[in-house]
């Protein structure tokens, strides 16, 4: 499988990258500082500047022509502020997805956030409402978008815990309680999930939990 990760220098995508391509698929993963080129590297992955702030369409789809499914694993960052979450977490998302349609690949899976649903906590200040109403447009404009076949996945908030191998994977809502997720095991989910096209058209939250990976994958497929 040939695919093609926007936002390769993020932590979930470094993760990700090293699980493909150790399973000998051709990973892509884009970046926007040549800087992080050697590390994406490291991963197995061929890493591609690429800047979803400034870049074309047509220029981004040239980068995908060929692949099977891209993943938007991008985001502004912590320390970005409220129109950065616009520009990258929604707008980056949906110019991923108009490049993957004019390159003609319709696998695509959104790496969200989970308490999109709710209104944000106002006490956690305007950029982190930015960052939900961001993640919020991109979902409703990926899973509108025919030309796609999407899988949504809203993490819960994240570590850097090794992971276990055992998630809850679920559609929303989940149950309160335990709301963590390693990186680790996001990024085996991910990976799981590309070779799960019975998975298309769903949204789902994931947690730790007590089944194996590929089990709560498959527990999801519609096909």
């Amino acid at each position: 499988m040939d695919v093609v990760i926007a936002g390769g220098h993020g932590k979930i995508a470094l993760r990700l990258a090293t699980q493909l391509a150790g399973q000998g698929h051709a990973v892509v993963s884009l970046v926007r500082n040549p800087e992080h080129a050697d590390e994406v590297t490291a991963t197995g992955a061929r890493a591609v500047v690429a800047d979803l702030e400034t870049i074309s369409i047509a220029e981004l789809a040239e980068h995908l022509d060929g692949s099977d499914a891209v993943v938007f694993a991008a985001g502004a960052g912590p320390d970005s502020g409220a129109e950065r979450k616009d520009t990258v977490d929604r707008a980056g998302a949906t110019l991923l997805a108009d490049a993957a349609t004019k390159a003609g690949v319709r696998r695509y899976l959104l790496v969200s956030a989970t308490g999109v649903d709710s209104e944000p906590d106002p006490g956690r200040g305007e950029v982190w409402a930015a960052y939900i109403a961001a993640k919020k447009a991109a979902e409703d404009a990926i899973r509108a978008d025919p030309n796609l076949d999407a899988t949504i996945l809203r993490p819960g908030r994240l570590t850097d815990d090794p992971g276990t191998g055992k998630v809850l994977l679920a559609p929303p809502p989940v149950g309160s309680g335990d709301n963590t997720i390693t990186r680790d095991d996001t990024a085996a989910v991910l990976a799981n999930l590309l070779e799960s096209p019975g998975t298309t058209g769903t949204t789902l939250e994931l947690r730790g939990g007590k089944q194996p990976v590929v089990e709560a994958v498959a527990a999801q497929s519609h096909g």
